[in-house]
């Protein structure tokens, strides 16, 4: 689930920030979070898909905890997965940016 979008470069022509998913409910919670740039009005992108931050830990076939860049790939489809362009969109609208 969506728990929170931040706009911290409300710049012309373009935006900039971070957003956090997760399950806040889990008895162990887990999250995703990773920055973002606007890159002309109405597209955002992930500003860097090998920086996702998360508390997730990933691990190969022999159960052994995956690298960061052995996880990025996997984090990548997670992402991916998620309608999170609609939550930054709707963050800049919130600010009165678009």
């Amino acid at each position: 689930m969506h728990l929170g979008t931040r706009v911290t470069n409300p710049g012309q022509p373009v935006c900039s920030g971070q957003t956090l998913w997760g399950d806040s409910e889990a008895e162990q919670a887990a999250g995703l979070a990773w920055d973002w740039i606007e890159l002309t009005h109405g597209v955002v992108a992930m500003a860097d898909p090998m920086a996702v931050i998360t508390n997730v830990r990933l691990l190969g076939p022999g159960g052994e905890v995956l690298t960061a860049s052995e996880a990025a790939p996997h984090l990548n489809e997670l992402v991916h997965a998620l309608p999170w362009q609609c939550e930054v969109q709707r963050a800049i609208k919130k600010l009165g940016l678009h």
